[in-house]
């Protein structure tokens, strides 16, 4: 005579019942085609992938730190280039030149009287492009012209420098401002460093740009 299942005790079947729920759960753990499998599998997966994502952002955090760093340099580099070029430009920029040293002579209260370019001289990494210039005025005003061109951003040397005293009894042939003592010439040199620039050479005489001078706190002639 054949038992039935709910004729056994509820202990019984209660064990049954676990048994079976275990059965169905390491099924569905260890069955490839399970749900819980594939779960398992993308979790997994996931966690990989997390850690080799953070193992790429490390790397890419010590580069970010070292960008900053090579973006402070080139920060400082971009500040030396454009103070060099502006002591040594590219380009002849004469006209700006010739405003430097109207100013200085304005300032200083001396007076132009004529500009002309030389020839213009190429070096391995520069080219010098010299002026001689003619000015007149008080002793003194002359020593600040000078001193003035010193201070200009961009360089300028001074040389070949030839002065006598005015001689009022024989006249200059132009007007003089009262106090002026001294009148000569001499050679200023600026630079630049680009070759094509070197191709075109000014000649012939540059006349000073119009405007009346400051007048020179004099200390006396």
């Amino acid at each position: 005579m054949a038992i039935s299942f709910r004729e056994f005790p509820w202990y019984i079947q209660a064990l049954v019942f676990v048994a079976l729920a275990v059965v169905v759960i390491v099924a569905g753990i260890y069955i490839p085609i399970s749900p819980v499998a594939t779960a398992r599998t993308q979790v997994t997966q996931l966690t990989d992938q997390d850690r080799q994502l953070k193992q790429e952002v490390q790397q890419l955090q010590v580069y970010e730190r070292q960008y900053a760093t090579f973006n402070q340099e080139m920060n400082a580099l971009q500040k030396q280039l454009e103070t060099l070029q502006a002591i040594v430009p590219e380009d002849k920029q004469v006209d700006e030149f010739m405003r430097m040293l109207q100013g200085a002579a304005s300032a200083s209260g001396v007076q132009i009287r004529r500009l002309t370019a030389d020839a213009i001289i190429p070096h391995d990494y520069h080219f010098e492009m010299p002026f001689e210039i003619q000015v007149d005025g008080p002793y003194y005003a002359i020593e600040d012209f000078f001193a003035r061109l010193s201070r200009l951003s961009r360089i300028i040397n001074v040389g070949d420098l030839t002065f006598s005293a005015v001689d009022a009894s024989k006249g200059t042939g132009y007007p003089v401002r009262p106090g002026t003592s001294v009148s000569g010439s001499c050679t200023v040199t600026t630079f630049f460093s680009k070759a094509s620039e070197a191709t075109t050479t000014a000649t012939g005489a540059t006349p000073a740009p119009a405007g009346p001078p400051a007048h020179a706190q004099g200390k006396g002639d």
